[in-house]
């Protein structure tokens, strides 16, 4: 048998620098790291704040730039206004939106007539062009006016919903008689006072501030209703309860509607009213005081005399 002898290791180191090539172990390694700038730049991208820039702020920077190049012509400029123009009168302008006519509901004729005097609408009109809130303003201020809401109804109507106000008094000051409400707002003025007889009447500086405190006073003058001609404000602090035959009862700035009861009370027990008084005063609740016409006066003197002189 032939025997196989092994390679010897001069024959392979002369093999390898035959064929020219290094032996395998003196081969470099390939290094698996990234480079330096890899590495950077892969750190930098998983960073929020660059990943955001870089997908929002440079389209948003260059969208632009485009856009600020585009429009720095003036002709361009003036074609975009112009289209942007048409296109919004084109919707503005569309039957649906237009608004027809006015109705009205819940206002007098009067304040109905001053509505549309004040609200001069050009019909029809686009729904744009209508502020609803500054034509509320404008029928607020009008005096007649409590509360209004405007809405533009189906069919192209402004709906115009009117709260009036409802005089509850009349009101006699310098410039003559003024129909007030509750809140003591002037409503419109009166020529004399037969227009209004069912209105209570009050007059006196600051009474239409006390309008409610007025009103109290009437229901609490009920039994003497027929009597009761008004309320007068005196200086602005209390009030005169104004009779027929010359009569007033004069009451306390405080708690007067008390004090008015205990009059009709007296008056009720001893017909105090009926007789010639001129005036009662229950300014001092404690005191009330009568106070005597000049007729009876003289009567009482001469009676007392009388009794006197028989004594």
């Amino acid at each position: 048998m032939q025997q196989v002898t092994p390679p010897d290791a001069n024959d392979t180191r002369l093999t390898a620098a035959h064929s020219g090539k290094p032996p395998r172990a003196e081969r470099p390694k390939a290094d698996p790291a990234p480079s330096r700038w890899a590495y950077r730049l892969h750190r930098l991208w998983l960073t929020p704040v660059f990943r955001k820039l870089v997908r929002v702020g440079v389209p948003f920077a260059l969208a632009l730039i485009v856009g600020t190049l585009y429009l720095s012509d003036g002709d361009r400029r003036a074609a975009i206004q112009l289209f942007i123009a048409e296109v919004r009168d084109e919707i503005h302008n569309r039957p649906e939106f237009m608004v027809k006519l006015m109705a009205i509901d819940g206002a007098s004729t009067e304040t109905s007539e001053d509505i549309r005097e004040i609200l001069p609408v050009d019909f029809p009109v686009s729904s744009f062009d209508i502020d609803l809130e500054e034509m509320r303003q404008e029928v607020l201020a009008l005096s007649a006016v409590k509360e209004v809401s405007l809405r533009i109804r189906n069919g192209g109507v402004l709906q115009v919903d009117v709260s009036e106000r409802q005089p509850v008094a009349l009101w006699r000051n310098a410039e003559g008689l003024d129909l007030i409400d509750a809140e003591g707002v002037m409503l419109a003025p009166v020529e004399t006072r037969a227009v209004r007889p069912d209105l209570p009447l009050i007059a006196g500086r600051g009474a239409q501030s006390r309008v409610g405190e007025a009103l109290a006073l009437f229901a609490a003058a009920r039994p003497l209703k027929d009597r009761v001609r008004g309320l007068v404000r005196v200086g602005n602090r209390r009030w005169d309860v104004v009779l027929d035959r010359g009569q007033r009862i004069m009451l306390p700035e405080a708690d007067p509607v008390p004090a008015l009861e205990r009059v009709i009370a007296l008056s009720n027990a001893q017909d105090m009213l009926a007789r010639d008084l001129v005036a009662v005063d229950m300014r001092l609740s404690r005191r009330p005081t009568i106070r005597m016409n000049k007729e009876a006066v003289e009567n009482w003197w001469k009676i007392r005399e009388i009794s006197v002189g028989n004594n």
